[in-house]
């Protein structure tokens, strides 16, 4: 599975969401498997109109279709393994 995350530079909280999320996929203890992809909104107007003003928009991809399936927005005080754990429900 892909999880694709929409953020644009210097977003603090698209920064924060990445962090973690690298930190669940370089845990080796971690059965939450997926792929990164970070999508920078600026880099195209449809993007930018979809989610300007709701970033991070953290989506669930699987690898042979291009349909992605929203993931609830997460607090940003969210714990790396309370991440984890909703994770698992949608991967």
């Amino acid at each position: 599975m892909n999880l694709i995350l929409y953020s644009k530079p210097g977003c603090h909280l698209c920064e924060g969401l990445q962090e973690k999320l690298e930190e669940i996929l370089k845990d080796p203890e971690s059965t939450c498997k997926f792929e990164l992809e970070v999508r920078n909104i600026t880099t195209r107007d449809d993007w930018f109109q979809a989610y300007q003003y709701e970033i991070p928009v953290l989506c669930v991809s699987e690898t042979d279709t291009a349909t992605e399936k929203l993931i609830p927005r997460f607090s940003p005080r969210t714990p790396v393994r309370k991440l984890q754990q909703v994770l698992q429900k949608y991967l």
